[in-house]
């Protein structure tokens, strides 16, 4: 624990270094000897705090020349943002349940557009908090052989279970809107008014494929939508 505050110390320096230009972009950052001198800390604790700042977008390194500045933006990175399903999860208990699996033909989905498969598949969950549902989950994930692995999803988060079977998010983009519910979706949240929050969201891989579509109906009356970063 000692380590990682002092790291964090010695980050938030250089970053306010490159910030105020006595780093100037384009520049080499002191040396590793001459950072342990300056701050007085150990060599590892000199690397996790370059290695944050190359995490932040804010360093580069280059073996055999040093560590370039590569930008002074303050803003420059959101380096962490705590998920809806963690908040959420601070509220309350948290339970998902798959509500339906199967494959669908590919031209009866929202990707028929997108997708060159002919097939997709498509996972309903169901998220509650406390008991009290308040999430309708519509998976398709076109790089999915079959509903038999889905099975996970009753206990994983949708990018652990990606993960798990050989595909990672590497970005993705976010629709929103509000929707009038049908009568099924009213009866699943236990909701009488027919207000609701839609979120679109298109997973991708670090080659651009798109690997998850996923549309959630949120009833925002029981917890608004939000997300926390860290800057």
């Amino acid at each position: 624990m000692v380590v990682e505050i002092l790291y964090q110390k010695v980050a938030a320096d250089i970053k306010k270094n490159i910030l105020s230009g006595a780093y100037p972009v384009d520049s080499l950052i002191p040396t590793e000897n001459d950072l342990e001198q300056k701050y007085d800390v150990s060599k590892i604790t000199v690397r996790k705090a370059v290695e944050q700042l190359v995490a932040d977008g804010y360093l580069r390194k280059k073996s055999g020349i040093g560590t370039r500045v590569i930008s002074d933006n303050l803003f420059n990175k959101l380096s962490k943002a705590k998920s809806y399903s963690a908040i959420v999860n601070e509220q309350g208990k948290l339970t998902k349940e798959i509500l339906s699996s199967k494959i669908l033909p590919t031209e009866q989905t929202p990707l028929k557009d997108e997708f060159t498969s002919p097939r997709v598949v498509f996972v309903k969950r169901l998220y509650s908090l406390d008991d009290e549902p308040f999430i309708i989950v519509n998976h398709l994930l076109p790089k999915i052989e079959g509903t038999s692995q889905v099975k996970n999803l009753n206990h994983q988060s949708l990018y652990k279970f990606l993960k798990d079977n050989g595909q990672e998010i590497s970005h993705f983009s976010d629709e929103f809107s509000a929707i009038q519910l049908d009568d099924d979706e009213k009866k699943i949240l236990n909701k009488k008014d027919a207000l609701a929050l839609k979120r679109i969201r298109r997973g991708f891989d670090n080659k651009g494929n798109l690997i998850e579509y996923t549309e959630s109906i949120y009833d925002s009356n029981k917890m608004p939508y939000k997300i926390e970063y860290d800057i």
